[in-house]
């Protein structure tokens, strides 16, 4: 079968357009922007390409028809891909017909590219940007409809992966709960022994109006929240600006929650509007038909009920953990959210990992209500395997 790389505009349509024609008829799916894809492979819009590398193929069948889709790629600023013992690159974007010889081409592919740069491993599949976006395989949860910057993924790529010689490296849960669900009384508790007990202490939701103070704020927790993780990069202040900037046209200030201690920002609760409810009525291509429609249907979401919203990061600087910030923070925040009319949350996968997360998730109620999984191929097959390591 012609393995094709992606060189052209006629090449990069076929790999687009693959997803949507292979889950055609398929309730739960919802394809991506063509744009965001685009902009993943796109070095003028990409920064990991600064210290790095990205190919994409499609293969096609003696028809020319196009039945498969993978990328590869390596940033040598991560430390999975600099790492001495097991240096290990990426692949992604993985769509294909169920055949196990048509999928195994595509890993062969990726897996000798990789090889020959170096790699001993690769992990797919993943995004060659961050983990909030295009990343992870699908395993549970099919009947659902994908959150905005995820792939829906039939059951069968699992076997997929499974057969070429991929191991779950770890297991990433989408976790779910009514925002009108209680939380225990020990979080109203907890608020008001803090309005009497610690002033020093405030809560509030941010202005969309100020975007630099909103940037340099997420800047400063996320770094010190999130930015030592394994496989995560501290961010620099222009990719917060990008990020506020990205987000500006579907903001709703009353889901950006902080806590401060003396004005110093040391926790915060990021949530948008869920924009798959809104991008499914658009399509994947936003011309300018498409951005009318937009418009139309972003204001016909903020009128609708049920609302769904989606969490996009939670995180406290190390120095405020265990003090109850987190539970009073999701008390103010609760009321807001309900009084913006948001019925149901899901929120940003939480790696196994982080099982102190996954605690927290189960402290307000919230549940699994999907699975994706990391994979991790060895090239050395008779090398033991290990698990990413549990954040202590």
């Amino acid at each position: 079968m012609p393995l094709l790389e992606v060189v052209d505009a006629r090449l990069a349509g076929m790999f687009q357009d693959l997803p949507a024609r292979l889950h055609r008829g398929q309730a739960a799916y919802i394809g991506p922007f063509v744009a965001d894809i685009e902009a993943v492979f796109d070095p003028a819009s990409n920064p990991y390409f600064a210290n790095g590398e990205a190919i994409r193929w499609v293969l096609t069948n003696e028809a020319g028809q196009a039945i498969g889709r993978v990328a590869a790629f390596l940033n040598r600023d991560l430390p999975t891909v600099t790492d001495p013992s097991l240096p290990t690159g990426g692949l992604g974007f993985f769509e294909c017909i169920d055949d196990q010889d048509a999928a195994s081409q595509l890993f062969d592919a990726a897996r000798a590219w990789l090889a020959a740069r170096g790699l001993q491993a690769m992990d797919g599949p993943v995004n060659f940007g961050e983990r909030d976006r295009f990343w992870g395989l699908q395993i549970a949860g099919f009947e659902l409809e994908p959150n905005y910057g995820m792939f829906w993924h039939p059951p069968y790529y699992q076997r997929l992966f499974e057969r070429y010689g991929f191991q779950v490296y770890f297991k990433q849960y989408t976790c779910a709960r009514e925002v009108a669900t209680p939380l225990h009384p020990s979080f109203a508790k907890r608020a008001a022994a803090f309005a009497t007990e610690q002033p020093a202490y405030r809560f509030a939701h941010a202005s969309k109006g100020n975007p630099e103070r909103l940037a340099q704020e997420f800047l400063h927790v996320y770094n010190l929240a999130w930015g030592k993780h394994s496989g995560v990069k501290p961010m620099e202040p222009d990719q917060a600006r990008r990020l506020v900037k990205q987000m500006k046209p579907v903001l709703d200030e009353r889901l950006l929650w902080f806590a401060y201690y003396n004005d110093e920002p040391v926790a915060f609760f990021i949530s948008l509007p869920e924009l798959n409810q809104i991008l499914k009525h658009v399509g994947p291509r936003l011309n300018w038909w498409g951005k009318l429609r937009f418009v139309w249907e972003r204001w016909r979401y903020q009128r609708r009920r049920p609302k769904k919203m989606f969490g996009v990061i939670y995180g406290v600087v190390p120095e405020h953990q265990g003090k109850g910030v987190d539970s009073v923070m999701l008390v103010y925040a609760q009321q807001a959210l309900q009084g913006a009319g948001y019925t149901n949350i899901e929120m940003n996968w939480i790696g196994d990992f982080n099982p102190r997360m996954m605690a927290t998730m189960r402290s307000i109620g919230a549940k699994i209500c999907k699975t994706h999984a990391t994979y991790r191929k060895l090239f050395d097959e008779t090398r033991e395997f290990e698990r990413c390591p549990v954040i202590k």
